[in-house]
């Protein structure tokens, strides 16, 4: 199962992750976000959890808990969507194309 993390602090690292998952049970990887242009954490990231059971124990557990002075956002990660990010709001751009 793909657990979302988010709001915690951007020293946080990895393994750092991983350590609080595993309280849990097994833990198959942990990805944590990094802006692209700086390489610094964004502050949230993904753990993967291969045991369906242990991972809802530890959402249940580690959502809102407070680490590192933050409060966890801890959920199950939403599918990614295919076609890659969204499109820019140019459309019509004030003309008018008449009635449909």
């Amino acid at each position: 199962m793909n657990i979302y993390v988010g709001n915690f602090s951007y020293t946080t690292t990895e393994d750092e992750l991983r350590d609080l998952f595993e309280a849990y049970g097994a833990v198959e990887s942990v990805k944590i976000i990094n802006d692209r242009d700086s390489g610094r954490s964004k502050g949230f990231g993904f753990v993967e959890m291969p045991e369906k059971d242990e991972a809802l124990t530890a959402i249940k557990e580690l959502h809102e808990k407070e680490y590192s002075g933050r409060r966890l956002s801890v959920n199950e990660a939403r599918p990614r969507r295919e076609g890659g990010g969204g499109g820019g709001g140019r459309r019509n751009q004030g003309r008018n194309y008449g009635s449909y």
